[in-house]
């Protein structure tokens, strides 16, 4: 019979053992040749260290789309947002600059802002410190008495901020390349369409999804599973002629809309009326430019396997009741997507958790957008 002391020295043995083999099933070696690479291994869809890097080695670094230029046209105007735990307050200051800080008080942490509105300045809700619509400290009430410390130091910290369109965008790195390097030739490709970026919100919708956000956007990245996921989306487009591109932070898939009559997809005219463009720009926002209209979908991880999926759909003329209509058609057709979606990544989320599962091979044919954002994710993690 094993002694106490045997007992706990080779229990001890089997959790050192065992955070071993957990720290290496996190391992992953990015293979550039798409017909020889793997998949990242599962731990990576559901370990919460991995999502404590990723918010701050990722979302904490790249341009996060917050809210819409519209919001922020006069002086005073300003709306709040949360990047990767990090809250923002997004600003119109008197000299017209758009400006973001962070919505912490500098006292004890409260917030600065709530919601969005229009004021000549800010009070935080806690203890009624106020700052400067540019962000410097301008009232601190019975502070007097403190020593070794200058108000003039204590303004909100400040972050990047630009705008693309009527889409505005914060980087919570002081040193990250410019927001136009996030979208290379994007532009240029929209150019052919209906003045996108002059286009009015018109519907929005909040989807909670049980799986890790990285499996939401894998699953967006391909239109492999169109056959089998959505039959009725394959009804529409022409997937014998189904491509994706990649760019440096971006990739582009492209379908042509079958010939006849459409039943969900408004056509225009032309050839860039007569196809869809689904684009993805790193690492988490989604551009789906329809030839009526265009709509956004943020991808915002909440936990390992807990995401929001944030889509917001902009028509032109929405008041009117033609556009209504194809606002209630567009937005049901979504909805009708995005259940087959949730289905579908709720599930493979639950197989990531399998015990005869690590990783996977890749389609050569169709699944090159996945193997881009894999080797995004491999360099901006670990390398």
């Amino acid at each position: 019979m094993a002694s106490a002391n045997s007992a706990s020295s080779n229990t001890s043995i089997n959790l050192h053992l065992a955070k071993i083999l957990d720290m290496t099933s996190n391992a992953y070696k990015f293979e550039e040749r798409l017909a020889f690479a793997s998949t990242p291994p599962n731990s990576w869809y559901t370990d919460p260290s991995i999502l404590k890097q990723e918010k701050e080695r990722i979302f904490g670094s790249t341009w996060q789309l917050v809210g819409r230029a519209s919001m922020v046209e006069r002086p005073g105007q300003f709306f709040t947002a949360m990047i990767a735990d990090e809250p923002v307050l997004v600003v119109r200051d008197n000299q017209k600059t758009l400006r973001a800080f962070s919505n912490v008080c500098r006292h004890r942490a409260g917030p600065v802002a709530v919601g969005e509105g229009e004021g000549r300045s800010f009070q935080c809700r806690y203890h009624g410190w106020t700052y400067a619509l540019d962000g410097r400290l301008l009232g601190t009430p019975e502070i007097d008495g403190v020593e070794c410390w200058v108000k003039e130091e204590h303004g909100l910290p400040e972050f990047r901020v630009g705008s693309w369109g009527n889409l505005v965008f914060v980087n919570l790195d002081r040193n990250c390349s410019p927001l136009s390097e996030s979208f290379g030739d994007v532009a240029n490709l929209l150019g052919e369409r209906h003045e996108w970026n002059k286009l009015p919100l018109a519907a929005r919708k909040d989807w909670h999804v049980d799986c890790n956000w990285k499996v939401y956007v894998d699953n967006y990245l391909e239109g492999y599973h169109i056959p089998v996921v959505h039959p009725s989306l394959n009804r529409e487009i022409d997937y014998t002629r189904y491509i994706t591109e990649t760019g440096r932070f971006h990739s582009v898939q492209y379908s042509p809309l079958k010939s006849g009559e459409s039943l969900k997809i408004s056509k225009g005219s032309g050839a860039s009326g007569n196809r869809v463009l689904y684009i993805w720009f790193f690492p988490n926002l989604i551009l789906n430019v329809y030839p009526d209209n265009y709509s956004t979908n943020l991808i915002v991880p909440l936990g390992p396997e807990r995401t929001l999926t944030v889509f917001e759909w902009y028509f032109k003329d929405p008041e009117r009741s033609e556009t209504q209509d194809a606002i209630k058609r567009t937005v049901e057709f979504s909805d009708e997507i995005q259940h087959e979606d949730i289905f579908i990544c709720e599930a493979v989320q639950r197989g990531l958790r399998s015990s005869n599962y690590r990783s996977g091979r890749y389609s050569v044919k169709r699944e090159n957008g996945v193997h881009h954002f894999h080797g995004l994710l491999a360099q901006s993690q670990f390398m």
